[in-house]
């Protein structure tokens, strides 16, 4: 099987548009919409968080880290976002077998983490190392944010006991398959829906 791993030509690189900052484009735009507690305006509420909020987790960490907030905030509903997507996936009797948005394979997951790191110390804010943010995380909007979601296409899925098993075969390139994933989310539920493939083992 032919991996799409989306590495750049150079590890430093940061114009362009590959594989991997796609993935960290939706992990983090994702993970942003789906805080819940966030003051007067609450998002979507897959995940209990308030980190990326200007009253919130970012007054704090701008105190903290005033330089590298903005990622540091960013990061942390990331892993809110994957502890959640974690958490559903562990119901699965093969939970190793699930692809998900926030696991989609160790070779890829690593290049992702790796990756973000060298964003963060590339000096660049978030939406400007990554432009397909800056449209969805300006403001929050859930008509906006569903259009986003639609924006990667249509998918077909069969509701399992962990999620959204997407149904077709699983694409080849990570652009396509992060696009299925997020395609996955159609209609924002009320729990986070947690659109999956099955990997092959």
């Amino acid at each position: 099987m032919t991996r799409d791993t989306g590495a750049t030509t150079s590890p430093g690189a940061t114009s362009g548009t590959t594989g991997v900052d796609a993935l960290l484009t939706a992990q983090l735009a994702v993970a942003w919409a789906g805080e819940g507690h966030v003051g007067d305006a609450r998002r979507l509420g897959w995940w209990r968080t308030d980190l990326v909020s200007e009253f919130g987790g970012l007054d704090l960490l701008t105190r903290l880290l005033p330089v590298t907030a903005p990622w540091a905030a960013l990061q942390a509903v990331r892993e809110a976002a994957r502890r959640v997507d974690a958490k559903g996936r562990a119901l699965a009797n093969d939970a190793d077998a699930v692809c998900s948005l926030y696991r989609l394979g160790f070779e890829i997951d690593e290049r992702a983490e790796e990756r973000l790191r060298e964003l963060k110390l590339s000096g660049q804010s978030p939406t400007d190392a990554l432009p397909g943010l800056a449209g969805v995380i300006a403001a929050w909007d859930r008509q906006k944010f569903a259009a986003w979601v639609a924006s990667h296409g249509k998918t077909t899925y069969a509701v399992d006991p962990i999620g959204r098993r997407l149904t077709g075969e699983r694409p080849a390139p990570l652009t396509a398959l992060v696009a299925r994933l997020v395609a996955g989310l159609v209609d924002l539920p009320e729990k986070y829906p947690l659109p999956h493939y099955r990997r092959d083992k």
